[in-house]
């Protein structure tokens, strides 16, 4: 609390005392003024606060602001002057200000005491019993109508929650609806009878602020009518509320006819009132059972349940509730809810997410096979560079999935939700690929579109984008690749203005770009930036064991492609299967069985042996035979190691018998030219094959 001195005691000084001491924050500890008969000064006294002639002695008493209300110029500037720098001095004009607005506030009040009287007057003077709660249910007017119907007073209603007031009122709901109720019949606990109308008080700007109701005692009215209600008055006084709804909703009797149908009901099953009011509770039904003929027979009401409605089958949720009058079934109510429309959305979404996901990145970690350890180090390395920006370089032969694994990094790292695009740099000529990677600008060369064209890196902006063969790049090309990873930033060709881009770089290729770096044929610098994440892809050869469950996966999705039903590969089959090198790795593996599938009988549900094509065995009698001393095989080394030399060797035997044709001796031991090309970088024999 902060404590303040007054400088003046006249009337504007008296108003700022009496301002102050209605507050909690604020304490008045002195009250100054040369006239001690000043009536802020008589005030101050009777409050028990220090008065004064002179403020000198008090100006360092610990206080925090000071407000002076004299109107003298000199007695201010002197304030000022004296003051402690961290009091705060109000001047006499801002208090005077205060003192206006506080009589100001007096004057409301007092007009605003005569308008609340008037209008308890009108609410008084009223014939019908009037009740307001605030927006907690809370009481606050409680009319001299409203204590004759419900025998309670005034004084012990205002203040109470409602309910405690009136046990069964309905504002409370009236407050979580929001929803006004006409004309309601109502019995209080005193057994009068009223009809009451119920309405939620809303501020222009939605805001609730309570609830009122104004009710009409009909006691000895409803006691003759109850003599004569018939179930068409009942009828009528369902039409009012029913004919408001958007739902659809029907009535039957009894007897299960109809009895009255809203709007609503004909939009929705495209039946008019001719067609249902007095006809079976089944006209409406296209699929399933009369739900009004259920309650009615067991008179419990049913909720949720699906149906189709109209001469359009229009798929709907049926609530369906029975009406019961002191005891007797008179009908049942039921409220039918539009569902078709709503699936037909969820349907187009469905689709849309289909085709966005076939458009985008379709792969994912679960769809990537890999039980081996090799691959399981893979799998966790990408797992690892998709949660980075880093720039990733998949490593591996061709057919090995490199492709699926830049899928499944896109759709693991944050930018899954935005563009994936794929790049063949291989697939696109040389003089093509730079204005397809970086756009073009108008007129850039004969033939360029007006305006201009986005090139791939602006189209995958915030996504991915996969460089697949990336060592088949020019050097310009490099080059350019090299500063949107060091500047993230492009310039089309023909343009001179940087675009910056966000894009994240996943890359892959198959060749060996460290010989690319030694021949001068790839940058180094780029090397280094590409090779900030590599993962190699083993071979299929090096994971035979997951053959298995690759044919498993293959096989269904052959199936779905061809329309086929193929249910796996016979044991013997699969033992050729792994008894393969696999050159061509997954690719190839894919290949076989696909074609194994497509001459297969309808009939028949596994590949067997004689559906596959003829595949060199890891090992045949008329293969040419290395020479494998004893001595070679005693030594300490893992069979890995011994059978790649045997390997070796083979491959150098028969590049001398074609006299370093290595086409002839691809085409000779069963290899595509690109995987003897790799096997001799692997082992080393580039220059033997060159003799």
């Amino acid at each position: 609390m902060q404590n303040v001195m007054i400088v003046g005691a006249g009337k504007g000084g008296t108003a700022i005392l009496k301002l102050l001491n209605e507050t909690e924050v604020l304490k008045v500890q002195v009250v100054i003024d040369r006239n001690l008969d000043a009536p802020g000064i008589m005030l101050a006294q009777s409050e028990g606060i220090t008065t004064g002639t002179d403020w000198k002695p008090y100006i360092n008493e610990q206080i925090d602001i000071i407000i002076e209300v004299t109107g003298n110029e000199h007695v201010f500037q002197e304030l000022r002057s004296t003051k402690d720098k961290k009091t705060v001095l109000i001047p006499g004009s801002v208090a005077f200000l205060l003192a206006k607005l506080l009589e100001e506030k007096e004057e409301l009040i007092v007009r605003h005491q005569n308008a609340s009287y008037q209008q308890e007057l009108i609410f008084n003077a009223a014939n019908d019993g009037m009740l307001v709660i605030d927006s907690t249910g809370i009481v606050i007017l409680f009319n001299r109508r409203a204590e004759e119907m419900t025998g309670v007073k005034r004084d012990q209603a205002i203040g109470k929650n409602v309910v405690e007031v009136i046990p069964e009122s309905r504002l409370p709901l009236i407050l979580e609806t929001r929803r006004i109720e006409k004309n309601q019949e109502m019995n209080l606990g005193n057994g009068r009878k009223i009809i009451t109308t119920r309405i939620p008080i809303i501020e222009e700007n939605g805001t609730l602020i309570g609830a009122f109701a104004v009710f009409k005692d009909i006691t000895e009215v409803v006691n003759l009518a109850e003599e004569i209600t018939d179930l068409k008055e009942i009828q009528t006084m369902l039409q009012a509320i029913i004919h408001s709804s958007d739902d659809a909703i029907s009535v039957v009797d009894e007897n299960g006819r109809g009895l009255l149908i809203n709007p609503a009901y004909t939009r929705l099953t495209g039946l008019t009132q001719e067609q249902v009011i007095g006809h079976p509770a089944t006209a409406d039904i296209s699929e399933g059972d009369s739900m009004h003929m259920k309650v009615l027979q067991t008179r419990r009401a049913v909720r949720g349940v699906p149906m189709r409605v109209g001469a359009n089958k229009r798929e709907v949720i049926v609530n369906v509730a029975p009406i019961i009058v002191k005891g007797k079934l008179k009908g049942s109510v039921g409220v039918i809810h539009d569902m078709s429309e709503i699936k037909s959305l969820n349907r187009e979404l469905n689709r849309a997410r289909q085709i966005i996901r076939t458009l985008e990145a379709k792969y994912t970690f679960e769809d990537i096979i890999g039980s081996s350890e090799e691959m399981k180090l893979a799998i966790e390395q990408a797992k690892l560079g998709a949660k980075t920006p880093a720039t990733v370089l998949l490593r591996g032969e061709s057919g090995t999935g490199k492709e699926l694994f830049a899928h499944a990094i896109h759709n693991a790292s944050d930018r899954k939700y935005n563009k994936f695009i794929r790049v063949n740099c291989a697939a696109i000529s040389e003089t093509l690929l730079e204005s397809e990677l970086f756009g073009y600008e108008e007129g850039a060369f004969s033939g360029a579109k007006r305006g201009g064209k986005r090139g791939f890196f602006e189209e995958a902006n915030n996504g991915s984008i996969f460089l697949d063969e990336i060592g088949e790049l020019s050097a310009n090309t490099q080059a350019k690749l090299l500063r949107v990873l060091q500047e993230n930033e492009i310039i089309r060709v023909g343009g001179t203005k940087p675009v910056p881009i966000n894009v994240r770089i996943i890359a892959a290729t198959h060749v060996n770009l460290e010989k690319g770096i030694a021949k001068g044929s790839f940058r180094e610098d780029l090397y280094y930036r590409l090779n900030r994440m590599p993962i190699h892809i083993p071979p299929l050869r090096n994971r035979k064991e997951e053959i298995p469950v690759l044919c498993e996966r293959l096989i269904q999705k052959i199936n779905r492609d061809y329309g086929r039903n193929v249910e796996g590969v016979a044991q013997a089959a699969l033992l050729k299967l792994m008894n393969y090198d696999w050159p061509g790795n997954v690719r190839e593996l894919e290949n076989i069985l696909g074609r194994a599938m497509i001459f297969m009988n309808y009939n028949e549900t596994f590949i067997n042996i004689h559906h596959l094509p003829e595949l060199r065995p890891k090992k045949t009698g008329t293969e040419p035979q290395a020479s494998v001393n004893s001595e070679s095989i005693q030594q300490d080394r893992s069979l890995t190691a011994m059978v790649e030399d045997y390997e070796s060797e083979i491959i150098q035997q028969t590049l001398q018998r074609f006299n370093g044709n290595k086409t002839a001796t691809a085409k000779a031991l069963g290899l595509s030219v690109r995987n003897l090309y790799y096997k001799l970088e692997k082992y080393k024999l580039e220059n033997n094959s060159m003799q």
